[in-house]
């Protein structure tokens, strides 16, 4: 089969279900679990899935609209690669999301409705494992035990997207956004203990709604992650967040709609060879003050290779 127990323990050490998982751009909701556990070096990644979300989710959650009720189904293409700098691990990934976005909603007491497809926010990324996660061929990680892993992150979001000043409801944002995080992951027995922290920086959108400028403050979060090893590869994680801040001030008028809010998330993944392996993820909003209320489901399939991929294939 060329496919051993050995192969499969690492084919689900990458993930970019959060790219899905929300259908939107509200970044701080995003619940990704294993982002910082190790991954063998010089190993590319090409991800493709699709999420769907329903209620009220919006692309920016702060967009002043009552009684949302919006669907959206959202497409993604990614690529990663890991990496060595010095002696640390890390990954670089990019992002390309799709989606098509309809509903309605009240705006100022009137109903209001939009139908829209189009490009989302292209992102980049770059991770460094800073301790605990040695960087490593694959053939060295037979005899690897993760035990404390601390990495960061740095992730970018471009407004290279759908977007139209006269309208309240984009696909994109029309700014860029500026995501660090630090993340620290714990190995006890089959668990991953896993809690990350960071924040969402804003650039000034300009041309907001009908010619308005618009900025916002930044939203800092905190998520953690429960992940069980079931078996050979296959595993599950109960992921949750909490998010806080985002206050927008538009044309000097500060809004009310500061951001208060928490998610809660399933993910499972399933590998399929030493190539594939599939990711389902469901989430739903636990406590919202400013959107996020909504419900998430999505599927991306992910295809690995690389030169000791090909090594140990035909030792088999």
């Amino acid at each position: 089969m060329g496919f051993t127990g050995f192969d499969i323990k690492f084919v689900q050490f990458f993930t970019i279900i959060a790219v899905l998982s929300m259908g939107c751009h509200a970044h701080a909701q995003d619940l990704e679990p294993r982002a910082y556990s190790n991954v063998p070096v010089g190993l590319n990644f090409l991800l493709a899935g699709y999420g769907y979300t329903a209620g009220g989710v919006l692309f920016d959650p702060a967009v002043p609209l009552d009684n949302a009720n919006i669907k959206i189904h959202g497409t993604v293409l990614a690529y990663a690669r890991s990496i060595r700098i010095g002696k640390m691990s890390g990954k670089i990934d990019m992002v390309v999301p799709y989606a098509w976005l309809s509903g309605t909603a009240d705006f100022q007491g009137q109903p209001v409705s939009r139908i829209v497809s189009g490009f989302g926010d292209p992102r980049v990324r770059f991770s460094l494992n800073l301790f605990g996660a040695p960087a490593m061929p694959l053939s060295g990680f037979k005899d690897y035990k993760q035990n404390l892993v601390v990495g960061v992150s740095l992730q970018v979001f471009m407004p290279a997207s759908q977007y139209d000043a006269d309208r309240l409801v984009n696909i994109g944002t029309h700014r860029f956004t500026f995501k660090p995080e630090l993340g620290i992951s714990k190995t006890i027995w089959h668990f991953y203990l896993e809690l990350a922290t960071g924040a969402s920086f804003y650039t000034v959108n300009n041309d907001f709604y009908q010619g308005k400028t618009r900025s916002q403050s930044p939203i800092g979060y905190v998520q953690g992650h429960v992940v069980y090893n079931i078996w050979h590869g296959i595993w599950a994680a109960l992921d949750g967040t909490y998010y806080w801040g985002g206050r927008t001030t538009v044309d000097g008028i500060e809004g009310n709609d500061l951001q208060e809010n928490s998610r809660f998330g399933l993910t499972f993944a399933l590998p399929v060879n030493i190539h594939h392996s599939i990711k389902l993820h469901a989430s739903t909003g636990v406590s919202t003050r400013t959107g996020s209320d909504f419900d998430a489901i999505a599927i991306v399939c992910q295809y690995r290779w690389g030169r000791d991929l090909k090594k140990i294939k035909k030792s088999d």
